[in-house]
């Protein structure tokens, strides 16, 4: 299809298209350790759109998901994939989510902690990824514990560790993964919150690029790309969003 010249400047006025990658969310994003190269179902769809779009494109690539909210607020990439937040709202233009996935808790096995209501409490210390959509929204839900920030979502646990904290909370697949490997560790029952992943691109961009990317998203999970690209990355445990 062809897209109007001025929507294709607004997203690529460099003439290169480029897009904020977070290495930070291994469900969506990694790195090819052969190779270096990243890999994932966010660049598989950054290729589409680039592909839509007729430009080349560049991956600009961060380890942490603030770092890569940031780079398209400050003019250093064009677009992204980022947790549905109203704090990032404030100038990110966000498509609905083309993935789901769950937050879990992560406790020791002794710890008396069973349930996700017994977290929020003045005694305890909470481990999360700063700036992540899990950072964001316990600081906004917890009244009571205490956040502790660890530089990346990937070192949560690593710092709930090194620090002697009380609750690691993260993507329950990488939660999982760590715990596999550190051992005396387990996820609480239940999930407590959905991560809605979404693109977005910065609001001064204009409407109408907000709506080209609405768009894209849509026919992305209506034609199984993205349901595909989950399957191809062997990704488990996050679901394709439902079409808006």
């Amino acid at each position: 299809m062809s897209i109007h010249p001025d929507i294709v400047k607004a997203f690529a006025p460099t003439g290169t298209l480029r897009a904020s990658i977070n290495l930070g969310n291994p469900i969506l994003a990694n790195r090819d350790p052969q190779t270096g190269e990243p890999f994932g179902v966010s660049i598989d769809l950054a290729r589409a759109f680039a592909k839509r779009l007729g430009t080349p494109l560049e991956l600009v690539v961060f380890d942490a998901a603030g770092k890569s909210v940031e780079a398209v607020s400050d003019e250093r990439a064009d677009f992204g994939f980022f947790a549905v937040d109203p704090k990032r709202g404030e100038t990110i233009a966000f498509t609905s989510p083309y993935v789901l996935i769950e937050g879990f808790y992560l406790v020791r096995d002794d710890s008396p902690i069973r349930s996700n209501a017994q977290v929020d409490d003045v005694r305890h210390r909470v481990a999360v990824g700063k700036g992540s959509a899990y950072d964001l929204f316990l600081t906004r839900e917890l009244k009571a514990a205490e956040i502790v920030r660890a530089p990346t979502s990937p070192t949560v646990v690593q710092t709930f560790i090194d620090q002697q904290l009380d609750v690691a909370a993260g993507v329950k697949q990488q939660l999982e993964a760590d715990a596999a490997k550190v051992g005396g560790l387990r996820l609480l029952d239940e999930r407590f919150m959905v991560i809605r992943q979404a693109m977005g691109v910065a609001k001064h961009r204009g409407e109408a690029a907000a709506t080209e990317l609405r768009t894209f998203v849509e026919e992305m999970k209506r034609s199984g790309f993205v349901a595909d690209a989950l399957a191809r990355h062997g990704i488990q445990g996050a679901s394709v969003a439902p079409n808006e």
